[in-house]
């Protein structure tokens, strides 16, 4: 029997809320950066995002710099009190019921998020997926730089990124008689096109008005 793919976007699909703009406010609430600046370019860089003209590299440098700033073990015991304080509340028992059923399916399962991979890793390894594609941070000598290694995982990048990681496995899009994608974002359209069954999760106006004219599924998990 052949395998199917299912792909999930993760902030505002699998999450009830948005992993990437809670990190920023997150460490706000730490103390770990200045209240005043970045709350304002956060809130900024997520509008942009919405309406689809987010500068990604620039959005990279203002979200990956606190990374350079403090050890690997520093910041994995920060993201375990993330985890608990902030994600776990985000995750729905409908998101962990759909990820269940693809994989009791037999499905090759995988998050593709343009969020970086740092913070989404422990999140996807929460819903059991052992599949991950983010934009990966740049790492040099066990440190973080502030940059980005590779191409980042946002709107058609994250073409680019799947055909890269099925083309590692020898495989590629079409050797899937099935394959999904769940995204609440118009960001995602390039992607959402390619797969058999894109489904629109919680989608935003722009994507709803999309998926309404292509006749595609629409779902709720929260």
């Amino acid at each position: 029997m052949k395998q199917n793919l299912a792909l999930f976007d993760l902030d505002n699909t699998l999450l009830a809320g948005d992993s990437d703009y809670n990190w920023s406010l997150f460490l706000i609430e730490e103390g770990l950066l200045d209240a005043k600046t970045h709350h304002a370019r956060n809130e900024q860089f997520y509008q942009d995002y919405k309406n689809g003209n987010l500068d990604i590299y620039k959005f990279l440098e203002f979200q990956l710099k606190p990374l350079s700033e403090h050890s690997i073990q520093f910041l994995d015991d920060l993201h375990l009190k993330f985890m608990d304080r902030v994600i776990r509340p985000m995750m729905t028992q409908k998101s962990q019921a759909l990820v269940n059923k693809h994989q009791a399916a037999g499905d090759l399962c995988l998050i593709i998020t343009a969020t970086n991979s740092f913070v989404t890793k422990p999140i996807a390894a929460a819903y059991g997926i052992e599949h991950l594609i983010g934009t990966d941070p740049e790492m040099v000598n066990g440190q973080y730089t502030g940059g980005v290694s590779g191409v980042p995982s946002f709107q058609a990048g994250k073409v680019t990124r799947i055909n890269q990681w099925l083309a590692e496995r020898q495989q590629q899009l079409s050797d899937f008689e099935t394959s999904y994608f769940y995204s609440d974002s118009h960001n995602d359209l390039p992607l959402m096109k390619l797969v058999t069954t894109p489904v629109a999760v919680d989608a935003d106006e722009t994507l709803a008005e999309y998926a309404t004219k292509q006749g595609w599924p629409q779902i709720s998990l929260r």
